[in-house]
């Protein structure tokens, strides 16, 4: 019964020759890990003089996770303003570099005038953008749409338990 599932291997020229089937490993992707984004008060966006050209750390991640999406990073999350969207503070948000996102979805944004970068829900309204917390006790951030540029879309989040 085994051998019909494919869990293991016989021999049939060699008395009591039973291997394990080998598994196929999975087809992973290296990930860059290029820094700390704030799930909270926006956080100033590293100048030239602090700024890590190469990647913290790489992450080997298992290729489905990505979903064939170009332009994969990853984020550190440090704050909770997004734990109501089950991101807390410590964990690392798989990051699409992408320049737009639809309304209601979680972002990475960079706020020009200020010269910081928060993760939040993006909103369009009449005339402003709205960055909403994941957190009922925290308020939304406003900003002219000007002031507003997108640094990319979370795809995924990892966690350690």
């Amino acid at each position: 019964m085994l051998e019909k599932q494919g869990y293991i291997y016989r021999d049939p020229q060699v008395f009591r020759s039973i291997r394990l089937a080998e598994e196929e490993r999975p087809v992973t992707i290296d990930v860059p890990l290029l820094g700390t984004i704030a799930a909270g008060a926006p956080i100033p966006v590293p100048i030239a003089d602090t700024w890590a050209a190469a990647p913290e750390e790489t992450l080997e991640l298992p290729q489905d996770m990505i979903q064939g999406k170009e332009g994969v990073y990853a984020l550190k999350v440090k704050g909770t303003s997004m734990i109501d969207a089950l991101i807390d503070d410590g964990d690392v948000v798989l990051m699409q570099q992408v320049s737009t996102v639809d309304d209601g979805e979680m972002a990475a944004v960079w706020l020009r005038d200020e010269q910081e970068v928060t993760l939040k829900r993006l909103y369009r309204e009449q005339g402003r953008v709205c960055l909403r917390p994941a957190n009922r006790m925290m308020s939304p951030i406003y900003h002219l749409p000007e002031n507003i540029e997108i640094q990319g879309r979370v795809i995924g989040v990892l966690r350690k338990l």
